[in-house]
């Protein structure tokens, strides 16, 4: 899930400008003829922010294994049932973790 993620380049670049507190984001969507949206945000919650740090290193890090830590534990503040590392669904960890950083929008 989350190296599909982070493949995703619109969500690196909404990370990327919503890691700044009281960024005004523009979201156009030109095939559905709508106006260009202009959404103010606020300061990033911690899962946002971690979310950007694992994408982040992803991206640029050298040394070829990037471990989650710091995301995984917030996501398991937000969702107990991951915490004790048992077998998951990958589905629900994206749901959840989509939806936490929703939550702190």
């Amino acid at each position: 899930v989350l190296q599909n993620l982070s493949q995703t380049p619109v969500l690196r670049e909404l990370l990327k400008e919503a890691k700044m507190p009281d960024t005004t984001v523009k979201i156009e969507a030109p095939e559905l003829s709508m106006e260009p949206q202009l959404i103010k945000l606020g300061q990033p919650g911690p899962l946002t922010l971690a979310m950007y740090q694992f994408l982040t290193e992803m991206q640029e890090t050298k040394k070829g294994v990037v471990t989650p830590k710091e995301l995984f534990a917030q996501v398991c503040k937000k969702a107990i049932r991951f915490k004790g590392y048992q077998q998951q669904d990958s589905h629900e960890l994206l749901r959840y973790l989509l939806d936490g950083m929703r939550a702190e929008e």
